[in-house]
């Protein structure tokens, strides 16, 4: 595994007024975040297309209207529906060590005092206080709370160490 450079952070799901604005539909912790950032970025196959956000404001907490350079009209914007848009890590002011619920999928699972692999991590939920890791494990999921108690270590190279109780993975 590797540091993702280009990180999904949202979808455009509809129009936005008669010229040429996006509704997106930010990824970020926040709809601050992403309407904090200089650019955005389309993926074609491997290549990335920068496209500067002129003008971003975050929409009932919950979404970003944004206006996009070269998007003008509302069939321009129209045209871009559905569309996944993507951030520069660095335009994402993440903390040097910090990783991205992106970059933990896919991750091994290991049991702290054992060793042995428990699973994999499926996905991220953020149901309120805390995260929850959800692993696919050989028998299903397990879900476990991302908290000190059990979430041992987070290593992109190594995977996650988890210290779990009696029964969390039955």
């Amino acid at each position: 595994m590797a540091y993702i450079e280009y990180p999904e952070c949202g979808k455009i799901i509809n129009t936005h007024g008669c010229r040429g604005g996006v509704k997106i539909e930010p990824w970020c912790d926040s709809p601050g975040i992403f309407a904090a950032l200089p650019t955005v970025y389309f993926k074609k196959g491997t290549e990335m297309t920068a496209v500067r956000v002129c003008r971003a404001s975050v929409l009932g907490n919950r979404f970003v209207c944004a206006e996009l350079e070269g998007v003008n009209t509302m069939e321009a914007a129209d045209a871009l529906r559905g569309r996944v848009l993507y951030a520069k890590r660095s335009d994402l002011k993440i903390p040097k060590g910090t990783l991205l619920v992106a970059e933990l999928i896919g991750l091994p699972v290991w049991h702290a005092e054992s060793g042995k692999q428990l699973g994999t991590l499926s996905d991220v939920i953020h149901p309120g206080a805390t995260d929850i890791y959800v692993i696919a494990t050989d028998k299903g999921e397990a879900m476990v709370p991302v908290v000190k108690e059990f979430v041992r270590e987070v290593d992109i190279e190594k995977g996650i160490v988890i210290a779990p109780i009696e029964g969390m993975f039955s």
